[in-house]
């Protein structure tokens, strides 16, 4: 069971890091989903996975094969943060494109690059 989870953990930050080296912003976001899954996986395997008996302390102190609670924990917290993280960045990719009309980084750092229109073009830079 652990080969399986650490194969899936391994394909999910691989994917993760291929999406977010695109152009598109939209695969960049998805990409960083998709990898912050695989770490939470990886969170969630650091604790036991077998889980046969409850994770509870009896008076005869702990079960031998006890599931660690706490990985869950942080998991389930990294769960609800990456979704807020997530729509915040759809809230935005969505105005880039209502702003630029395209969602390709090289457009986008092209426009941000610009000098504002009220500010005089610094020496040695001609306005196109």
């Amino acid at each position: 069971m652990e080969i399986l989870v650490s194969l899936t953990v391994g394909v999910l930050v691989a994917i993760g890091v291929w999406m977010m080296l695109d152009r598109g912003l939209l695969r960049v976001v998805l990409g960083v989903v998709v990898l912050g899954n695989g770490v939470n996986l990886a969170v969630f395997s650091a604790g036991r996975l077998d889980g046969r008996a409850a994770a509870f302390v009896t008076e005869a102190g702990a079960p031998a094969l006890a599931a660690n609670p706490l990985p869950q924990a942080l998991v389930l917290t990294a769960i609800v943060i990456g979704f807020a993280l997530f729509v915040f960045a759809l809230a935005v990719l969505k105005r880039s494109w209502e702003l630029h009309d395209s969602v390709e980084t090289d457009r986008i750092t092209a426009v941000a690059e610009e000098a504002a229109p009220d500010l005089p073009t610094p020496a040695g830079r001609e306005q196109a």
